[in-house]
């Protein structure tokens, strides 16, 4: 079976306190204790959201001694932001056509008076 690397890309994407962690993250490399203390949790929970966001290959753990760093890995974000960026272009289209649209009528208005 193959796997929908945007739909899991966008289901670890769907919690906020995964968002949080990427945007920590963002800000540069830090440990799971750094990373789990603005949270209202226990340390095994923001571990099962590393585990989360690890097999959406956005974040990578590393060891170096004692210290276990988490790091960020933006590249399945380029497929999200391909995907959101089809649905912007529609978007702007639609608001142009609009905006063309009231123009013309602010014209024949305009004529009318």
């Amino acid at each position: 079976m193959q796997v929908d690397q945007l739909s899991v890309t966008f289901a670890a994407l769907a919690d906020p306190t995964r968002r949080a962690i990427l945007a920590r993250l963002a800000q540069g490399e830090t440990s799971v204790k750094e990373l789990a203390q603005p949270f209202e949790m226990s340390l095994p929970a923001v571990t099962k959201h590393l585990k989360v966001l690890e097999n959406a290959g956005l974040v990578t753990k590393s060891r170096q001694a004692q210290w276990r760093p988490c790091r960020l890995e933006a590249t399945p974000l380029r497929e999200v932001a391909d995907w959101v960026e089809s649905y912007r272009r529609y978007w702007e289209q639609s608001l142009d056509r609009l905006e063309s649209y009231l123009m013309e009528l602010q014209a024949k208005e305009k004529d009318r008076d």
